[in-house]
């Protein structure tokens, strides 16, 4: 399994010696699992000399694609998120006419409207659009917008969130972060009170990022 993780991470043929470097091991001790896991077809030997993976490899990823339940997966994360901030949480994919609310975990403090399952958010003023907009090809997107922000989809790229403030309820906060998929992304959004202090903002916002990381590492994203 080492040796396959080296040449997944490798992003594309390698020779015998980067996959040892790369799995930390002798050549020697790399061939010969490299030669067991050929025989396997996990692994394939090219013209050129150099390994990839192989037929029963791309066959085991495929099926784990189409076994795999993006939001279900995802979903798991939020009450996890919402406990250590305290504050609502929600997941958001994209639909026909832009980011639609699939999960919405109640936090402590209580909000001035009920957020409807369903509901599908402002795509350039919302937290959750910003993300789309910003990680989502243009054909997809801007069919869906007059505006489309330039100024604030690259504050998103920049810094990895998005944030807006009395967008859907006044008086609250929205901090949004991306989950990369191997498909189309996801958004995971805190609502928090406009009151909140810095402090507490930055903290929310790095448990918020720290969570979408390991949501997009559990999902086979890119990080």
């Amino acid at each position: 399994m080492t040796v396959l993780d080296a040449i997944e991470r490798g992003r594309g043929p390698m020779s015998l010696s980067q996959i040892a470097a790369a799995a930390d091991m002798a050549t020697s001790k790399a061939h010969r699992y490299l030669v067991s896991l050929g025989r396997a077809g996990l692994v394939a030997q090219l013209s050129s000399g150099r390994y990839d993976l192989g037929p029963a490899a791309r066959r085991l990823g495929v099926e784990s694609l189409r076994r795999m339940d993006e939001v279900g997966l995802a979903s798991e994360h939020l009450p996890g998120l919402r406990d250590r901030t305290s504050h609502a949480v929600n997941l958001a994919v994209w639909g026909d006419h832009g980011p639609v609310l699939v999960r919405w975990e109640y936090g402590v403090h209580p909000l001035p409207i009920t957020i409807r399952i369903g509901a599908t958010m402002p795509l350039a003023t919302s937290s959750v659009g910003l993300v789309f907009l910003a990680h989502l090809p243009r054909a997809l997107t801007d069919p869906l917008v007059e505006d489309r922000n330039e100024e604030a989809v690259t504050k998103v790229l920049t810094n990895g969130y998005a944030v807006t403030t009395g967008v859907m309820i006044p008086g609250m906060k929205s901090v949004a972060a991306p989950v990369l998929t191997t498909s189309l992304p996801l958004a995971v959004a805190l609502a928090l009170p406009s009151t909140v202090s810095d402090e507490e903002l930055a903290a929310a916002t790095a448990d918020l990022m720290e969570t979408t990381t390991r949501m997009t590492v559990e999902l086979g994203g890119a990080v």
